[in-house]
């Protein structure tokens, strides 16, 4: 078992080599361990958190008792971008295929997540996501805040209820990229004499005014009809 451990936490965290428990019979206590590859031993304690959360699902996963509902908050939290999708791809591994029929490879979970992340956004199944928007609504004649969820055209959801108005993909827009709306949000050429006198000093360059990186900045088609 721990080994099957080790080999997925493996594929998601570089440099580990096995996962071991240490007994401590006198103390009656059980320290779970990460060995890396250069044979040092990090005990659970002083592993950060993006690691120790990819060994509690990693666990999880490999446990076909462990069925029901998993909720999971901003789980791009503690994580570094490059293992994000990693991240995304053991969530998804430890919902119930449901092209499979149920059972013990493949036990009956959910798996709900919620985050403000564009790149976890970006890479969750499009039929997999539903956009929460605040709204207002009526109870007894009052009004009372609460949230509307809505889903993208051309998924399942849509095919279940096409009375119901689903997003539409200008909302995603700016959420995705969010460098174009930075672009959009430029200062107004100020006003007074002495604030413009400032402004001809030379402005520090950012990130994405790097002409050697702006191939690898998001650049994401949209129509004008969105």
């Amino acid at each position: 078992m721990l080994a099957r451990v080790a080999n997925r936490l493996s594929e998601l965290v570089e440099d580990i080599h096995s996962v071991n428990v240490d007994v401590d019979n006198r103390r009656e206590l059980l320290t779970l361990q990460i060995v890396d590859r250069n044979r040092t031993l990090h005990p659970a304690r002083a592993l950060s958190d993006g690691t120790l959360r990819f060994l509690a699902l990693s666990i999880l996963e490999l446990d076909t008792s462990a069925h029901g509902l998993l909720c999971f908050e901003e789980p791009e939290n503690g994580i570094h971008p490059e293992r994000i999708p990693s991240m995304l791809r053991l969530l998804k591994d430890l919902a119930t295929d449901t092209d499979e029929e149920v059972g013990k490879d493949n036990p009956l979970r959910q798996v709900i997540v919620n985050t403000h992340s564009p790149t976890v956004v970006g890479l969750v199944y499009d039929a997999d996501l539903l956009v929460a928007e605040p709204c207002e609504v009526s109870v007894n004649g009052r009004r009372c805040r609460a949230v509307s969820f809505s889903w993208l055209e051309g998924t399942w959801r849509q095919d279940m209820k096409p009375e119901e108005r689903t997003l539409a993909r200008g909302k995603l827009r700016f959420y995705l990229n969010p460098l174009a709306v930075a672009e959009n949000m430029e200062d107004e050429p100020p006003e007074d004499a002495v604030t413009q006198q400032k402004t001809t000093r030379r402005k520090p360059r950012r990130v994405k005014d790097r002409s050697d990186l702006q191939l690898f900045l998001p650049n994401i088609p949209w129509s004008e009809d969105e």
